[in-house]
C-alpha cells in the first residue's frame, strides 16, 4: 500500500478499471434529474441515462459532493494506514468540489493536500494517474502533488458542443457567453484555459466544426510529441461513440506518438453541461 493516497472526483472521467488499477478513491458528484439526486457512481446515473434525459427535455442539474462525503473518505484512508492524502479535482471556477474537499481536511490527523487541477475530464484524469503512479513508487505527498500539477498544466483541451444551450443553462460558459453573445446557433469550438471554459472558434456547420476539431487535435499532438517522449490522448464524447472512434483512429494515423489514445465518454455531470453529441480532445504529455 502506498503511503500517499490519491483521491479525485468522478468528473475526471476515469474508467472503473483505471481507478482500480491506480488504487484511486473516487468521490462522486451528483446529477439531479427531475428533482431526484443520484450519485455519479456505478450505475446510478450513467452518461447514457443522462443523454436520454436531456433529449427528453427533463430537468437536469448537478451538484458537488458534500464536505461530509470527503471527510468520510479521508477518515477511511487514514484508518487504512495511509500517511498523507493528495486530493485532485476539477477547476474550482467550474465547481465547488475543490472547496468541499478543502473543508474536509480537518477531519483527519494526517496531512491532506487539495489540488485545483484548473481543468476537467481526462486532462485531470491523466494528471491523477501520474500522481497515483508516483505515489505507488513511494514518492512523498509534495512530490505527488507536483507531478499532478505539472501534468495538468501541460494538457491541451478542445471540445465541440452541438449547442451552447446546456452550458448556458448551467452558467458554465462565462467568458464564452460574452464573446458569443446570443449567437447560440453557431457550432462552437471551446477550450479550457486558466480553469475556465473559453471560446476558441465559431464554425457555421457541424461538419466543419468536427473537421476543425481534428485539425486542432493533430496540431496539439504534434507539438507535444515534438518535446515529450510519451503523449496520451483522450477523445471524449457524450452518446457519440461512432464519431469519437473515427476521430481517435484519424489522430492515430496522422501523428506518430508514443502513448495511449483512449476513447472515454465524459462523466454524466460533465455531460449535463455539454449535452448529447459533444466531442472533445485532451492531449496530455507525460512529464
Amino acid at each position: 500500500m502506498a503511503a500517499v493516497a490519491v483521491v479525485t472526483d468522478s468528473t475526471a472521467s476515469l474508467s472503473r478499471e483505471q481507478s482500480l488499477q491506480a488504487q484511486l478513491t473516487i468521490i462522486p458528484l451528483q446529477v439531479v434529474i427531475d428533482g431526484v439526486s443520484r450519485a455519479e457512481a456505478d450505475d446510478e446515473v450513467t452518461p447514457t441515462i443522462l443523454a436520454e434525459a436531456l433529449r427528453r427535455g427533463r430537468q437536469v442539474t448537478t451538484s458537488r459532493p458534500t464536505p461530509e462525503a470527503f471527510a468520510a473518505a479521508f477518515v477511511e484512508l487514514a484508518a487504512a494506514g495511509h500517511e498523507a492524502i493528495v486530493s485532485v479535482h476539477l477547476s474550482r471556477s467550474l465547481s465547488g468540489t475543490y472547496e468541499a474537499a478543502s473543508l474536509a481536511r480537518d477531519a483527519v490527523s494526517i496531512p491532506v493536500t487539495v489540488i485545483d487541477s484548473t481543468t476537467l475530464a481526462m486532462a485531470t484524469g491523466f494528471a491523477v494517474l501520474s500522481g497515483a503512479a508516483a505515489a505507488g513508487a513511494g514518492a512523498p505527498a509534495a512530490e505527488v502533488a507536483d507531478v499532478v500539477r505539472r501534468r495538468a498544466a501541460a494538457a491541451t483541451t478542445f471540445f465541440y458542443v452541438d449547442s451552447l444551450e446546456y452550458l448556458r443553462r448551467g452558467g458554465r460558459i462565462g467568458a464564452a457567453a460574452a464573446v458569443l453573445g446570443s449567437a447560440l446557433s453557431v457550432k462552437p469550438l471551446l477550450t479550457v484555459t486558466m480553469g475556465a471554459i473559453r471560446p476558441y472558434e465559431r464554425v457555421r456547420t457541424a461538419t466543419r466544426a468536427l473537421a476543425r476539431l481534428e485539425e486542432l487535435g493533430v496540431a496539439a499532438l504534434a507539438r507535444a510529441a515534438g518535446t515529450h517522449e510519451h503523449v496520451d490522448v483522450a477523445v471524449h464524447h457524450l452518446d457519440h461513440l461512432a464519431a469519437a472512434t473515427a476521430l481517435a483512429e484519424r489522430l492515430r494515423s496522422r501523428v506518430r506518438a508514443d502513448g495511449d489514445v483512449i476513447i472515454a465518454e465524459v462523466s454524466a455531470v460533465l455531460g449535463a453541461h455539454v449535452g448529447p453529441g459533444a466531442l472533445g480532445i485532451v492531449v496530455s504529455p507525460r512529464r
